[in-house]
């Protein structure tokens, strides 16, 4: 017993106290068990929990992917940013689904994902855009076409503006481009090779590039990164495989698990233990080399705000902050020529970030324009104009 309880119980004050703790125990915040940190889950997650179907749209000799979500409505056509897949859709696909009566439709641009063209280099503003124009005239042939929203990122929205400019999409009825503005583009171009040269060359397995996107801020989305990662990487080949570039190991606290749980498994053949050991060691590099594109990426996105705003269909443009707006965009936007929402906090890869703001967005887009229905009571974000 304590001096402090002897004297306590000496005044009858004792029951007041609170209980002792046990002998080798501390009442301060070092004696809480506070148990194991949890591991973040950089495992790959399917394309199928976010799309219904996958689809090879043959257009002359070559062959382009296509995913699609939904059966009923309005087709809001997806187009990715350069080096990225249509899988950097598919968390928002699923989402703005289930807000209003639509059809979702992702496909890979040539050199990209699982696209197969005769020419894969061949990244022209012009060829891309005529890529759009004979994918959706493949796909729908002499049926009547739905209304089609085309959604594009990036080098996808620049694209976009392009195709629809050119009248390359029939029944287009809405253009919406997200995080790409002229102005900061041509100017984000002058270190754009420098940052593709600051990036891993290789990925000793798609997890560490999942992990790698999180934690570089690439994808601040985990779940978008177990799902979109797997289409901007490719087996390297045997001659290509270094070593020396592959993604170091990060903290301890979160490091990928990828040799244990062995002595619970019951042995394989010999041969096929072989044949997933070759698998699993060889390593993953980027699909496409973007740093060999430089000659197109002037292209893409010059006078492309003026082009934009010239387009007479509905127009929005989601973007991360509005300091990424330049001169033509703003007067554009003050004189109520296009709808603008602003989605701080996000990368540039707002879709991916945000998916469910963006999904918010478009859902409120098409019921404005009557392009589409609600089927749930969706909070409408309020457009900036």
């Amino acid at each position: 017993m304590s001096e402090l309880q002897r004297k306590a119980q000496k005044r009858g004050i004792s029951s007041m106290l609170p209980p002792m703790p046990p002998k080798g125990t501390s009442s301060g915040s070092r004696g809480l068990s506070l148990g194991q940190p949890r591991k973040r889950d950089f495992s790959q997650l399917p394309w199928s929990d976010y799309f219904h179907t996958s689809q090879d749209v043959e257009v002359d000799k070559d062959v382009f992917r296509v995913y699609k979500r939904g059966t009923e409505g309005p087709v809001v056509l997806f187009l990715h940013g350069g080096g990225l897949s249509s899988l950097s859709w598919a968390v928002l696909s699923s989402l703005v689904t289930k807000s209003v009566r639509c059809q979702c439709l992702a496909m890979d641009f040539r050199g990209h994902g699982d696209t197969m063209t005769a020419n894969e280099e061949d990244l022209s503003v012009d060829t891309l855009a005529r890529d759009i124009g004979n994918v959706i005239t493949a796909l729908y042939g002499d049926e009547t076409i739905p209304p089609i929203i085309m959604v594009g990122h990036s080098m996808g929205g620049a694209i976009a503006i392009h195709a629809a400019i050119k009248y390359l999409v029939p029944s287009l009825a809405g253009l919406i481009v997200i995080d790409v503005v002229e102005g900061t583009a041509m100017e984000a171009l002058q270190g754009m090779q420098g940052f593709l040269r600051g990036r891993p060359k290789q990925f000793k397995s798609l997890e560490y590039a999942i992990e790698w996107a999180v934690k570089s801020g690439q994808i601040k989305n985990l779940e978008s990164a177990r799902v979109s990662m797997v289409g901007q990487l490719k087996r390297c080949s045997a001659e290509h495989q270094e070593a020396s570039d592959q993604v170091p190991c990060f903290s301890s606290s979160e490091a990928i698990a990828e040799e244990d749980e062995e002595q619970d498994k019951p042995k394989e053949d010999s041969s096929a233990q072989q044949s997933a050991s070759v698998s699993s060691s060889v390593p993953y590099t980027w699909r496409v080399d973007l740093s060999k594109s430089e000659a197109y990426w002037k292209g893409w996105f010059e006078g492309m705000s003026n082009l934009f705003l010239s387009c007479t269909v509905p127009k929005m443009l989601i973007i991360a902050g509005v300091n990424r707006l330049d001169r033509e965009l703003t007067v554009g936007q003050m004189q109520g020529k296009f709808w603008m929402h602003v989605l701080p906090q996000c990368g540039h890869c707002v879709h991916e970030d945000q998916p469910q703001k963006v999904a918010d967005a478009l859902a409120s887009f098409l019921v404005r324009h009557k392009l589409s229905e609600s089927l749930d009571d969706f909070d409408r974000p309020s457009p900036a104009c």
